[in-house]
């Protein structure tokens, strides 16, 4: 018997902040500085894990499909910080990952 296939929010690994207060990703929006100013940064929110299948990893609450979520250099960030947005960099997605040094 095979288990029936539902639909789910997968992130690469390399989005998620581990913590032992809780996982969490860096959610890309349009924030408002102490003076009013709107600009380009992140949103800490805090996630539910489901399971991973190679690079990916299932996000069962925390997130909505078609956020914008930070997939590199999250332990670079904190809540409110600007941001500049550069797809040229992509994390991996494979489904069966071999690290160079195994």
């Amino acid at each position: 018997m095979l288990g029936a296939s539902r639909e789910a929010v997968t992130l690469p690994a390399s989005a998620i902040s581990y913590a032992p207060y809780g996982d969490s990703v860096f959610v890309v929006e349009n924030l408002k500085d102490p003076e009013g100013q709107e600009y380009l940064g992140v949103r800490q929110q805090f996630v539910k894990l489901g399971a991973a299948r190679g690079d990916q990893i299932a996000v069962l609450s925390g997130i909505k499909p078609k956020e914008k979520i930070v997939t590199s250099g999250v332990f670079k960030l904190r809540n409110g910080t600007a941001v500049l947005v550069n797809n040229k960099v992509q994390p991996a997605n494979k489904p069966a990952p071999k690290p160079e040094d195994s």
